[in-house]
């Protein structure tokens, strides 16, 4: 009974201060809307307002230092990701660069032989340097085509801008070339303007030597070597280098010639295994490419090369009678 009183008691006080606290505010609003700007609750109003006022400065640029940061930090975020973005994309473009200027090379690769192969009529299958010894003392490489594809033992390489080596051993999908640079590697050759022949042997230093000359044959630097195809190794005629010097005069039967090859076995990649040469068969043929036809024809004929004119008057001879005959 007792608690009940005092909990009604305590009601009654909470709404006797809640009606007095509203009493108050009606009674204060209306006083301060009658009295004017110099009157007490003004007055009041005004100083407090002074006091909270650096409060709201302070709360004011805490806000602002605190949205400073967060837009800085937003800012850094966002400068972060573009820039990974930016690397990422420029990894990109470098690894499409490096690919393009792949195909690029390989483009002009694969022309020079396509020119070299029209130039000389040679029929062949194209291949791929995937491997080179090991050895210091051998100069071989191995290409991606085997018996599969034809190739046999014997069949001359050309590179891009010449003559390279030799088949020496074939499987059903690889072949070992030996290089013209092998010291073991030996080509039939000549000289293209005055016809001399000779042997030209490979070194380990990348040069080439033409040995076994006759002493009298006339050779000068800047001379071209070609193959000249006696004994059946490499095929008759394509260009194998240029003479870089000659030793001794012409007479002396110790003369070193060093031959520089044309092309370059150091970066050999894509090479062309030659079956038939078109105008292999032509005494002339070669020197009928360089420009120097004429002078070619008066070296034959002075060295006893007159295969190809007897050939000529033989046909040229039948012909005749073949048309004396008709008529």
């Amino acid at each position: 009974m007792a608690l009940n009183f005092q909990q009604q008691s305590s009601a009654l006080m909470r709404r006797a201060l809640l009606i007095g606290l509203i009493a108050a505010s009606i009674i204060m609003v209306t006083a301060y809307s009658r009295e004017g700007s110099a009157g007490p609750l003004h007055t009041l109003q005004s100083a407090v307002s002074g006091a909270v006022s650096p409060l709201r400065i302070v709360g004011g640029s805490v806000e602002a230092a605190t949205s400073t940061v967060g837009d800085t930090m937003e800012n850094i975020t966002a400068d972060q990701n573009t820039l990974t973005g930016l690397r990422e994309y420029n990894s990109q473009l470098e690894q499409q660069y490096a690919q393009m200027e792949e195909y690029k090379q390989e483009a002009q690769r694969l022309q020079k032989l396509l020119d070299l192969k029209d130039n000389y009529q040679i029929e062949g299958t194209g291949a791929r340097v995937i491997g080179r010894s090991s050895e210091a003392w051998s100069q071989t490489v191995i290409i991606n085509k085997g018996t599969n594809e034809g190739i046999s033992t014997g069949q001359t390489v050309i590179g891009t801008s010449g003559v390279v080596g030799q088949v020496v051993s074939a499987s059903g999908s690889t072949a070992t070339v030996r290089l013209l640079t092998d010291p073991q590697s030996g080509a039939a050759a000549m000289v293209q303007s005055s016809r001399a022949e000779g042997i030209l042997r490979g070194s380990l230093i990348g040069l080439l030597y033409l040995e076994d000359l006759d002493a009298d044959a006339e050779v000068n630097v800047g001379d071209v070597i070609v193959t000249s195809g006696l004994g059946g190794s490499y095929a008759r005629g394509l260009i194998i280098g240029t003479v870089v010097k000659v030793d001794a005069q012409q007479g002396d039967t110790s003369r070193r010639i060093v031959v520089s090859p044309n092309d370059s076995i150091d970066t050999l990649e894509d090479v062309l295994v030659v079956s038939s040469v078109g105008a292999s068969d032509d005494d002339d043929s070669d020197s009928t490419r360089s420009g120097s036809s004429a002078s070619a024809n008066g070296s034959n004929n002075s060295s006893g090369s007159g295969t190809g004119s007897s050939s000529s008057s033989d046909n040229s001879g039948n012909g005749n009678s073949s048309n004396e005959g008709g008529r």
